[in-house]
């Protein structure tokens, strides 16, 4: 049994980019296995709604070269989750597409596996009717109609999957969506390290450098046994702190205690924070209770309508003296012209009008501070079809380029930042499912190929 395992997290997502001389930090100082994640929900649905990934394939391919060649060199494993950022299967060929190109190139031999996430409505309706599916805060119980509504769905994967691909031989993992801890706590787990230390180190490198005293400096290295773990960050001229350590557990958690996985819930009530040094901190008192039902999220996406933007600029003072008093009337005079001109009803159209610059961000919970120097106007429309929420957009426009407050005696000339001033945006999307599915073999609603990528 191995007394300890290294993780080396270059960063806290493919494609950001780092330094790849702290990669080969990490190598030198042990790594026994190279964890990265692809994705996120941070970006908003579009990215599962439409399949497509928010990265570039050159800054893909530009990572992917990294952590090839230094694991290869190694002979240690590559893993990269929630491929082509929301885990679709058009994501995980995309991603193994790319590595393919890049290994041809580099001459590498590497054997691969892809472990895909997404989920067919048909099958889940049948995990519904059978009472296997549950809501998670807020939302209530699923419908069908919801399933079938989506353009697609993942499941979040554990370590399990991963863990099955890497006992078949595989050296580098594609996985769909995942936690983004099953990551880095995969390879830990299989090589017998306790849960806790494990899944609690995972956490605190999922985002590379951010539990660092400069969170762009790039990854940190994890050192798992049996006691506990130890993180230290790649880069030689920055540090861990107990607190900067600790504080990681704040991010991106309901409980700052506790974080649930599919398989049971990571406890670090009685975790220790010690400087080991200067630069590197030791953990103790980690724990994981498991579950009694493993369970599975389920993410999904789909169509609310077609989005068709604009944006001006507004440095008139007698305007920005009453900015409020303007997007009245501007509300007012352009729900007016909407139905003159279009014949639209109100329920036929949504629109979104951000002053940027005055109150976009807090909205109400603005703090006054006096009248802003200059506003953007961003005008978001919302519609059942394209041409219907470009039509909205062209009948504000005259509003957003020469509308005058009530007060004012003359009309204003504000500024549009181009030509034309609308802006297609093509399909929005929305998140619908936030639910679980229980299942009894936590690899069974994922999907393993291995063997040669596909280009």
């Amino acid at each position: 049994m191995k007394e300890s395992v290294r993780v080396l997290t270059p960063g806290g997502m493919l494609g950001q980019g780092w330094d790849h001389a702290t990669v080969e930090r990490g190598i030198a100082l042990g790594a026994d296995v190279i964890s990265i994640d692809g994705g996120s929900t941070d970006s908003g649905p579009h990215y599962l709604g439409s399949g497509k990934a928010k990265t570039t394939a050159k800054a893909v391919a530009r990572d992917l070269r990294s952590l090839l060649t230094a694991a290869a060199g190694a002979g240690i494993p590559l893993i990269v989750g929630s491929c082509g950022t929301s885990g679709t299967d058009s994501g995980v060929d995309w991603v193994a597409g790319i590595a393919a190109e890049v290994m041809a190139e580099e001459k590498l031999d590497l054997k691969v596996a892809r472990i895909y996430s997404e989920q067919q409505a048909a099958d889940l309706k049948e995990h519904l009717s059978e009472g296997r599916v549950h809501p998670l805060p807020p939302l209530g119980e699923l419908a069908a109609e919801t399933l079938e509504s989506c353009t697609h769905i993942v499941g979040v994967m554990g370590h399990e999957p991963i863990v099955e691909a890497l006992r078949a031989g595989a050296q580098v993992v594609f996985a769909g969506r995942a936690t983004d801890t099953a990551l880095a706590a995969a390879y830990p787990l299989m090589m017998g390290m306790p849960a806790g230390p494990s899944w609690h180190a995972a956490k605190i490198v999922e985002c590379g450098g951010q539990a660092t005293t400069n969170p762009r400096s790039g990854g940190v290295l994890a050192t798992i046994d049996h006691d506990g773990f130890t993180i230290e960050p790649l880069d030689p001229e920055v540090s861990c702190t107990p607190i900067t350590v600790a504080a990681h557990m704040l991010y991106e958690t309901v409980n700052p205690f506790e974080m649930r996985e599919p398989d049971g819930t990571l406890d670090v009530r009685d975790a220790v924070y010690t400087a080991v040094d200067d630069r590197i901190v030791r953990v103790e008192g980690s724990k994981f209770h498991v579950a009694d039902q493993y369970t599975i999220k389920l993410e999904g996406a789909r169509i609310t309508g077609y989005e068709t933007m604009s944006f001006t600029a507004i440095r008139d003072p007698l305007i920005l003296r009453d900015i409020d008093a303007w997007a009245n009337l501007m509300h007012e005079i352009l729900r007016q012209r909407v139905a003159q001109t279009l014949g639209l009803e109100e329920h036929e159209y949504a629109y979104d009008l951000r002053l940027y610059g005055h109150n976009a961000v807090l909205g109400d919970l603005e703090p006054e501070s006096g009248p802003p120097r200059e506003v953007g106007v961003m005008l978001l429309v919302n519609a059942p079809d394209q041409a219907t929420a470009t039509a909205v957009a062209k009948v504000a426009n005259p509003l957003m380029l020469h509308l005058p407050t009530p007060s004012m005696e003359y009309l204003p000339s504000l500024a549009f930042p181009s030509s034309p001033a609308e802006v297609e945006r093509g399909p929005a999307y929305e998140f619908v499912l936030h639910h679980v599915v229980d299942c009894d073999d936590p690899t069974s609603l994922f999907r393993t190929e291995m063997g040669e990528t596909r280009a």
